[in-house]
């Protein structure tokens, strides 16, 4: 299969692109600077797609976007913003002007979409929640969507918490963790919807061959964890003791508006991907993170 990746450079991105070019699929990156190897046409997010960048291609996985992880304020909200819906609308445009269409387009979305929801579990069928993720998640999806009426099937991964060596969630948590100051955040009742990287990768491999899945699919272990759980866990993993909360304000203070994040609620289940049949490599949680911290 000819495939046109975005975001291949990133954390989730490269360990994507070396499992398809280990399935023998054939790749063309959309990305900001040339790659060493693998055919790149140049593209800035904001700016229409060259053409050359879809010719031929069976399918296009969208993932590149700005870092939700970094203090909010209103320039890093429109990097936001402008990364996701303006670069996946390009895309869509893109799309749209090709002769021969791709059969799949699988575009990056986010648990962010669910807003904060304590104990309620969430599916894909739940309603979007408020606040800026879930705005920019609602028209991030919908940009993608458009796609529908091309007559290309369209995934939308809502990802969760992705835990895996060398970057994403555990780069920032371990230091502390290591360092012997580690410790729940804020009431530590919240839930946290993981996913283990190997088993994202699987996922995107799989909506990939998987006709059956369409639209929204929840990229999250089976067993989300709340935070007092998965601090025990990490403490656990790596023979630290876990024994400095981090109380809310001082989260408040150090990440602003952001902190809404490590504070949100999201019990979300990936009803979707377990339907059609995914089984999850690493769904539980102790498990997960023995490997990443080996």
């Amino acid at each position: 299969m000819h495939i046109t990746l975005t975001g291949a450079t990133g954390f989730v991105g490269e360990r994507l692109l070396a499992r398809l070019q280990a399935d023998g699929h054939t790749l063309r990156l959309l990305a900001r600077k040339a790659h060493a190897a693998i055919p790149t046409t140049i593209w800035d997010s904001s700016k229409a797609v060259p053409a050359e960048a879809l010719v031929a291609a069976d399918a296009v996985i969208h993932l590149a976007g700005e870092p939700i992880a970094q203090r909010w304020n209103e320039a890093a909200k429109a990097r936001i913003r402008n990364s996701r819906v303006e670069g996946t609308r390009q895309i869509v445009d893109a799309i749209g002007r090709m002769d021969k269409k791709p059969a799949v387009l699988i575009s990056a979305s986010a648990i962010g979409y669910y807003g904060s929801r304590g104990d309620e579990v969430l599916t894909e069928s739940s309603k979007p929640g408020d606040g800026f993720l879930p705005e920019i998640c609602i028209e991030w999806e919908r940009e993608a969507v458009r796609a529908e009426a091309m007559g290309v099937r369209v995934v939308l991964p809502r990802i969760g918490v992705v835990l895996g060596k060398g970057g994403g969630a555990m780069a920032k948590m371990l230091p502390p963790f290591k360092a012997g100051v580690g410790g729940t955040l804020g009431p530590g009742t919240q839930w946290m919807a993981w996913i283990h990287l190997d088993d994202l990768v699987g996922l995107l491999a799989f909506a990939l061959d998987t006709p059956a899945i369409k639209g929204p699919m929840n990229a999250t272990s089976p067993n989300p964890a709340q935070n007092t759980e998965f601090t025990r866990q990490l403490a656990k993993a790596i023979h630290r003791p876990a024994l400095f909360p981090v109380p809310e304000f001082v989260l408040k203070l150090l990440f602003g508006e952001m902190a809404s994040v490590v504070l949100g609620s999201q019990r979300v289940l990936p009803a979707a991907a377990e339907k059609a049949g995914y089984v999850f490599a690493h769904p539980h949680l102790a498990d997960a993170l023995e490997l990443v911290v080996s």
